[in-house]
């Protein structure tokens, strides 16, 4: 019999409410309505902290039922935010822009949250809900400023293709002509959600186990140096009109990343590595690819298809798949060895991840350059069932 640990429990179960509503988004958020976004992701969020103030206050046996309740609500916000971002010749720098945001606020929450208890007395279980209050007001000006977005213009349409809402007919489409190279990239971006989420979930524990117990306000500072690289890296695509020279030399980057997270894993087991420097490069390492799917692969892929999509469909059908296999390592995880060590578990995860991914883009790389090395004519039919949404 599985035994979860109290806090793995109510990560399994945050990570379901996520997990599910990524398998929602996947017709929710392709077929979402420009009109409907701002009120959905305000309606959203404020269910999402109402889950936060019931985990804060009901008995201990509800609380991973709240967290699951959390995380329903949330896991559309990111989908939502990406629509009004993509189909735009800047679409990478925003995108990397939007990403840095989530992994600085990754550290910055954690900080945050160790501040709130260790120096303002907070309860650990009230600590999310006061979180969440502190960053309500900022949430509500960002969508407001979101909805003042401009619509992309002609020569965006020109060189990303319109992006339009998809019905059923039109996702099953553009999967069925694409699902080989899909499949890898899928495989992959599983492999990473796993890893960045282990890294982010387990961050606590992972600098604990490297001798790092003190001072909360390191783990934002690792994240802001990953950050700036990752933005830096990946908005640069906006440079490669070319759609399919934009793949590649994407794909290529993120092969680099993933020998970067081998040897980083390598490094801190033979004790070459301090945390701080681990943290750093296996962040860049793990998040470089991690945007560049949200940057620039969907987006690309997209654009170069000819196909009436969006890419919301891609992010939700990957999101989906990648929630489901780091809940399944989870609890795995809890019935070998010690579930009190993060750290060697992470590293030998990082080690074998690394040398898989690499392979898969390798071959995925192969099968695009093949399928999209000319222009895909889109029937009249597929275009229509798109249409037929909106």
């Amino acid at each position: 019999m599985i035994v979860l640990g109290f806090k793995t429990l109510l990560v399994v179960s945050q990570l379901t409410g996520y997990m599910l509503s990524k398998v929602i988004g996947i017709k929710v958020i392709s077929e979402m309505q420009t009109r409907n976004r701002a009120g959905t992701i305000i309606v959203l969020v404020v269910l999402a902290e109402l889950a936060l103030v019931g985990f804060s206050f009901l008995p201990l046996s509800w609380k991973p039922f709240m967290l699951f309740m959390n995380g329903l609500p949330l896991g559309m916000i990111f989908g939502l935010v990406m629509s009004y971002l993509e189909g735009r010749r800047q679409t990478e720098a925003m995108s990397a822009v939007l990403c840095a945001s989530f992994i600085v606020s990754s550290g910055t929450v954690k900080s945050i949250g160790q501040w709130l208890i260790q120096d303002m007395g907070v309860d650990e279980f009230q600590m999310p809900m006061v979180t969440g209050f502190l960053f309500l007001v900022p949430l509500l000006v960002s969508v407001w400023m979101l909805q003042k977005t401009p619509q992309p213009d002609a020569c965006d349409l020109r060189e990303r293709s319109e992006r339009k809402a998809m019905n059923r007919a039109a996702r099953w489409s553009f999967f069925k002509a694409f699902w080989p190279g899909f499949c890898l990239i899928l495989l992959v971006y599983m492999a990473i959600t796993l890893l960045r989420t282990i890294r982010d979930d387990f961050g606590v524990e992972l600098w604990r186990d490297m001798g790092v117990t003190e001072e909360p306000w390191g783990y934002a500072t690792s994240e802001t140096i990953v950050a700036i690289c990752v933005t830096a890296f990946n908005a640069g695509a906006i440079w490669i009109s070319h759609n399919l020279t934009a793949l590649r030399v994407t794909f290529v980057m993120m092969c680099g990343s993933f020998v970067l997270i081998g040897l980083s894993a390598v490094m801190q087991y033979l004790g070459w590595l301090g945390p701080l420097s681990f943290m750093v490069a296996c962040g860049v390492g793990l998040y470089l690819p991690y945007v560049a799917f949200h940057t620039t692969v969907f987006e690309r892929l997209v654009a170069a298809s000819g196909r009436p999509a969006n890419m919301g469909f891609l992010l939700y059908v990957a999101d989906s798949l990648g929630y489901l296999g780091y809940g399944l390592v989870l609890v795995a995880r809890n019935t070998v060895g010690n579930p009190r060590e993060v750290l060697p578990y992470f590293l030998q995860l990082l080690a074998v991840i690394a040398v898989v991914s690499f392979v898969a883009l390798l071959i995925a790389l192969v099968y695009f350059q093949r399928v999209l090395a000319s222009p895909v004519e889109t029937s009249a039919q597929e275009n229509e069932a798109a249409d037929s949404v909106g």
